[in-house]
C-alpha cells in the first residue's frame, strides 16, 4: 500500500473538520483509529499511520483526503478529522463526486468517536 503524503498538495480545499473527545491516552485512541482505518493489503488508495506524531492519513480515488490528529490533553486525547478535496483537475467536482460521503461525514466521526469511548474509557 502506498504511504500517503505528510503534507497536503497545493490548491487543496478544506471540506469538513471536527474535534471531539475522548477520555483515554493517545496511544490506544492512535492505534483503535489504525485499526478500523487501515487498508487490506494490495488496496490501491494511499496510507499514513505515524504512531509518533498520532498522525493517521488516509488518501483515495482522485479528490479524497481524510486525516486525523490526535492531540493528548490532561484529560485525554482530542480528535481532530479533516477532510480535503486534493483534485488537482476538476477541483470543483471534488465535492459534487463526494457529496454523500460528504452528507454522512458527521454521522460517521460521531460513530467513531461513541466506538472509541466504548472500547477506551
Amino acid at each position: 500500500m502506498p504511504e500517503a503524503p505528510r503534507e497536503r498538495p497545493g490548491g487543496y480545499t478544506l471540506l469538513h473538520s471536527f474535534a471531539g473527545h475522548v477520555r483515554a491516552r493517545p496511544k490506544p485512541v492512535f492505534e483503535a483509529i489504525d485499526r478500523r482505518l487501515r487498508p487490506p493489503v494490495g488496496a490501491e488508495s494511499f496510507y499514513t499511520a505515524d504512531p509518533a506524531a498520532f498522525l493517521v492519513i488516509a488518501q483515495g480515488g482522485w479528490w479524497y483526503r481524510g486525516e486525523y490528529r490526535i492531540v493528548p490533553d490532561e484529560r485525554g486525547s482530542n480528535i481532530e478529522h479533516y477532510i480535503v478535496n486534493v483534485a488537482q483537475t476538476a477541483h470543483w467536482l471534488g465535492p459534487v463526486t463526494g457529496r454523500k460521503v460528504l452528507k454522512q461525514a458527521p454521522l460517521v466521526f460521531d460513530r467513531l468517536l461513541r466506538q472509541l469511548r466504548a472500547e477506551l474509557e
